[in-house]
């Protein structure tokens, strides 16, 4: 299962943030914000996703930075 972690503004956000984590061993997930598919482009919102329980991790992450 997988949990909101993050919003970003874009895409470019989003990948930094998603490469971060994965850079450090933890999954993470991007997802566009919004329901209709033709709204999406790299300047609509994401979310980060991170695995259920791991926040703490994510979390610890972002301390070290």
């Amino acid at each position: 299962m997988w949990i909101d972690y993050k919003k970003t503004k874009n895409l470019i956000t989003a990948e930094m943030w998603k490469n971060l984590l994965e850079g450090e061993g933890l999954p993470a997930k991007i997802i566009p914000e919004g329901n209709d598919i033709l709204d999406w482009s790299e300047y609509s919102e994401f979310r980060i996703l991170v695995p259920r329980g791991r926040e703490h991790v994510a979390d610890e992450i972002l301390r070290k930075l």
